[in-house]
């Protein structure tokens, strides 16, 4: 997709919403949800956050790129684990079944990378009760997939856990948690799969579920995209990998990477930078890229100049 187009959807990004016909807003980093009965009204707006911050700048057509994403992968995992999904009725909207969120993101990592590998640099083989080897690099593949949970925070960082606290706070009792732990390695080898077939390696991710009313276990939230996703190209892995240089990743690592260079990593009194337009579109780009990468489809945007117009028409024609 041209750039002239990203560029024209600058000044016209979805950054926050306003339906309060349809219930009370609970706003997250990306995705504004409003409760209708026992639906949710899942937004997923064009907001960017890194390090636990929300920056000050949408980027175009991020929202659309992981909405539709989010969809495509919860229809090739159904086999694996219901989910939440009930209708997508506008790029940027998920109708979902309204589930009791568990306070554990089950992240599983296949290789040494990101947040692990920052640990592991600073001397840590342990990580969430997973004993790591030494002798790895930055990027390095593990012996074998493995999770480690973190607890989701309403403020500040999520903090890394492992199952025996998990257990022992009365988050999950010793069964769901085996047995949520085996569905998202299940979930992550089915990614892995349908990464490889497209030239891509996925790194790691991140899983959420929810209870349904019957007590089940639901997956919800996002699955492989980029804001929950890192993927290496496969074609330039051991290459890259063993001259120690960056890996071609399609993920939002880079922009984390690019906060960092502008000395910010969400530590206090570090002062959240802008980001210039420029960068903006180079993001948005990237997203895109992923998509196509990911999918074998053309990215359609939807270039409405008032996306919260065009949501609540949607909407609208929804719960006529």
């Amino acid at each position: 997709m041209e750039d002239a187009i990203i560029e024209r959807q600058l000044d016209h990004c979805l950054s926050q919403t306003h339906f309060p016909e349809y219930g009370v807003k609970y706003q997250g980093k990306v995705r504004d949800t409003y409760r209708r009965d026992d639906q949710l009204i899942l937004v997923t707006t064009d907001r960017i956050s890194a390090f636990d911050h929300i920056l000050r700048q949408p980027i175009p057509f991020k929202g659309q790129v992981l909405n539709q994403l989010a969809a495509y992968f919860f229809e090739h995992t159904g086999d694996i684990v219901p989910n939440h999904i009930i209708s997508v009725p506008d790029p940027n909207v998920t109708i979902a079944v309204h589930c009791t969120p568990i306070p554990v993101e089950f992240v599983v990592r296949g290789y040494l990378a990101g947040h692990a590998w920052r640990e592991y640099n600073a001397g840590k083989r342990v990580l969430c009760g997973k004993e790591l080897p030494d002798g790895l690099r930055q990027n390095s593949r593990l012996p074998e997939p493995i999770l480690t949970p973190a607890t989701k925070a309403a403020e500040g960082h999520d903090e890394d856990t492992t199952r025996d606290e998990i257990i022992s706070r009365g988050i999950l009792d010793a069964d769901s948690f085996d047995r949520l732990e085996q569905t998202a390695l299940a979930l992550f080898r089915r990614g892995t799969e349908m990464a490889r077939e497209r030239g891509l390696i996925l790194v790691d991710t991140k899983y959420e579920f929810g209870r349904s009313v019957d007590g089940s276990f639901v997956l919800i939230d996002e699955v492989h995209t980029p804001d929950s996703s890192r993927y290496f190209y496969a074609d330039t892995y051991e290459e890259l990998l063993q001259a120690d240089k960056p890996q071609r990743q399609l993920s939002k690592e880079f922009v984390r990477e690019w906060l960092m260079a502008h000395g910010f990593q969400g530590k206090e009194n570090q002062i959240l930078p802008d980001l210039p337009d420029d960068f903006r579109v180079q993001v948005s780009r990237r997203y895109i890229e992923l998509f196509e990468t990911v999918t074998g489809r053309p990215f359609v945007p939807n270039t409405h100049p008032n996306p919260e117009a065009r949501i609540r028409e949607a909407l609208e024609q929804v719960f006529a």
